[in-house]
Formats: C-alpha cells, sequence, structure tokens
C-alpha cells in the first residue's frame, strides 16, 4: 500500500502540472485571439476612414451641383445613393447654424462681432464636418459670431 500511495501522490501532481500548464497556453491563446481580433477591427477602421475621408471632396461636389444645378431625378439619386452608402459605413455630417462653436470641431473661417451675444455661436456653415465615431475625420468650416472682447468698442475693427 506503501508503494501505490506516493505513486498516486505523484501523479496527481503531475496531472495537475498538466492541467495548470494547459491553463495557462489556453488563457494565452485566449488573449492572443482576442489581441488580433482588435487589431484587425483597428486596421479596418482605419481603413475605412481614409477612404472616407478620400471621398469627403466627391461628396462636397455633388452637394455643390444639388445646391447650384436644378434638380434632376439623376442628380438626386446620385446624391441619396452616395449619403446612404457613406452613412451604411458611419460616416457622419455634423455642422449647424446656431451651435455653439466648438475649436475640436469647427474652422472659424469669418468672426463677427455683436453686442447682443453672449457666446461664440455657428451663424453659418459653409463646409460641412464629418466624423466617423468618434474621430474627426473633417473639421466643419463655420462662421463664427461672437461678443467682443471685455472692455472693446463692436463698431471698431480690430488691429
Amino acid at each position: 500500500m506503501n508503494g501505490t500511495r506516493p505513486r498516486n501522490t505523484r501523479s496527481q501532481r503531475l496531472l495537475e502540472e498538466r492541467t495548470a500548464d494547459l491553463q495557462r497556453v489556453k488563457a494565452e491563446y485566449d488573449n492572443y485571439r482576442k489581441r488580433v481580433h482588435r487589431d484587425r477591427m483597428a486596421v479596418r477602421e482605419i481603413a475605412v476612414a481614409n477612404v472616407l475621408r478620400a471621398l469627403l471632396p466627391v461628396l462636397d461636389a455633388v452637394d455643390r451641383a444639388c445646391e447650384h444645378e436644378p434638380m434632376t431625378r439623376g442628380l438626386k439619386d446620385i446624391a441619396d445613393t452616395l449619403e446612404t452608402q457613406l452613412g451604411s459605413l458611419g460616416l457622419q455630417a455634423f455642422g449647424e447654424e446656431g451651435e455653439p462653436f466648438d475649436p475640436t470641431r469647427h474652422d472659424a473661417v469669418t468672426h463677427h462681432l455683436s453686442p447682443d451675444a453672449d457666446r461664440l455661436t455657428c451663424t453659418e456653415i459653409l463646409r460641412p464636418g464629418y466624423r466617423l465615431g468618434d474621430h474627426l475625420l473633417r473639421p466643419a468650416h463655420v462662421e463664427v459670431t461672437g461678443p467682443p472682447p471685455h472692455g472693446a468698442n463692436p463698431d471698431r475693427p480690430l488691429p
């Protein structure tokens, strides 16, 4: 009996060691799979952002055509399809008249002073901005109206 007990204990110890090794390898493999998936998603996001950024001039051209040309059925179909397809990839336009100016999302092209204004506000959207999720693809170009600097005369031009 004494001869089998140490052997059984030795076998049990080896089994526990191999089980721990297997669990460690499995955990490492699971972490590797998660990291590869995360890396693939990051590469996909970067690729989509690059394609969308390259298509923004096309979107601008279609928008200008819609503003300045008679709206034909073909032009409307092109504009609608482009908007739908780019939206399905996650492209979101932003920039609304009246929204507060945010220097992280807007480029102020023109600044007007108004004694009635209490904060900087986007008063005209010259070119919409676009984002993909939380990533800014292009800031909106805006005209901004805001209060004059403290103690300044709003009727006198700034130097």
